[in-house]
């Protein structure tokens, strides 16, 4: 079973911070940030399947004020030869994010440093497989 993508599309994008003293917090604190990835399909119809990659900063205390920062983004896959559900899996949740990961992270960096948070650093490559097979074993 291979794939192609047919389409990438930022689907949802929140950035928000609610005040001025939070936003000047944030930018002293934001080493209180993790950042967040989750993966989401649905099937569109036979063989097309929609692949969301959420990426987003979450507070790792829950004592303070936070902002709100989320992309969802979007690749249209489209799905050729047999279905095999584990094969599908690894599509899903290891191929696409893989590939789509850059662009994602280039749209994120850019919202930051354009908000003046020039110093935030996402890692260039997530180890996706890794992530998958931490996942199974829990």
């Amino acid at each position: 079973m291979n794939y192609k993508i047919i389409s990438k599309y930022i689907r949802k994008i929140n950035f928000e911070i609610p005040s001025p003293q939070i936003f000047y917090l944030l930018s002293k604190n934001i080493s209180n940030y993790k950042i967040k990835i989750d993966i989401q399909s649905n099937q569109i119809k036979e063989k097309i399947i929609e692949v969301q990659t959420t990426l987003a900063l979450d507070p790792i205390k829950d004592n303070f004020e936070k902002i709100n920062t989320q992309i969802i983004y979007s690749a249209i896959i489209e799905l050729e030869g047999e279905i095999n559900k584990k094969k599908m899996e690894e599509i899903i949740l290891i191929k696409v994010p893989t590939e789509i990961y850059p662009d994602l992270r280039k749209i994120f960096i850019f919202t930051f440093a354009n908000s003046s948070f020039k110093d935030i650093k996402i890692d260039k490559i997530v180890d996706f497989e890794k992530l998958y097979n931490l996942k199974k074993l829990q």
